[in-house]
């Protein structure tokens, strides 16, 4: 079975993390991945590919076939994959964040996501606790600006939201912490990809 161990970091290195069940990954991802790295003065982006989403119903295929198309499209060598959620057994993000914190003393960290995903965030389990505990990037997609402004994370949260002009010192914030950015628009989305036939598993 394929496997793509935790990457290398030492502390003090800034990490951003993007979840997903990359299913599949796209263009898109990789936009926001090289958005992140230089709007968040990061020194890598680790795409962190899911066992399967917990508020989704659909089955992802299978982690190989997600792992090697992820490892086929991110042609950076600052984006690096890795299946570590599946190695070490964790279904929720906040689990997730504990075993990574537990293995990677030192480093800062920056949780990524769309504006679409900061729309639903207080769904998430232990969403505060991620709040408060890592700083949170917030990457604009077509179409998500306006709900995820006014979604209910962004509204408890609001007095620990960096300006955008701010976004190169969210690294080193302390959490809680959260920067939205507009970034040139990728309209793509794996939703998209799927319904058109253009996925095969």
């Amino acid at each position: 079975m394929m496997r793509n161990g935790l990457p290398h970091a030492t502390a003090g290195q800034r990490i951003g993390l993007l979840g997903g069940s990359f299913n599949p990954p796209h263009r898109g991802h990789v936009h926001i991945s090289k958005a992140a790295l230089k709007r968040f003065n990061l020194d890598q982006v680790w795409w962190l590919v899911s066992p399967g989403n917990p508020l989704k119903a659909d089955v992802p295929a299978a982690m190989e076939t997600r792992l090697a198309a992820c490892l086929a499209i991110s042609d950076h060598p600052k984006i690096k994959v890795t299946d570590f959620e599946a190695q070490v057994g964790t279904r929720y993000t906040a689990q997730m964040l504990e075993a990574m914190f537990a293995r990677r003393r030192g480093v800062k960290f920056v949780w990524l996501m769309g504006a679409d995903n900061l729309s639903t965030f207080h769904r998430w389990q232990r969403w505060e606790w991620i709040m408060e505990n890592v700083p949170v990037g917030v990457i604009a997609r077509p179409g998500d600006r306006t709900s995820a402004r006014m979604s209910k994370a962004a509204k408890r949260y609001e007095g620990f939201r960096l300006r955008g002009n701010q976004s190169w010192m969210l690294a080193d914030a302390v959490p809680p912490a959260w920067c939205f950015i507009n970034v040139p628009m990728v309209d793509i989305s794996s939703t998209d990809i799927r319904a058109r036939g253009g996925w095969k598993r």
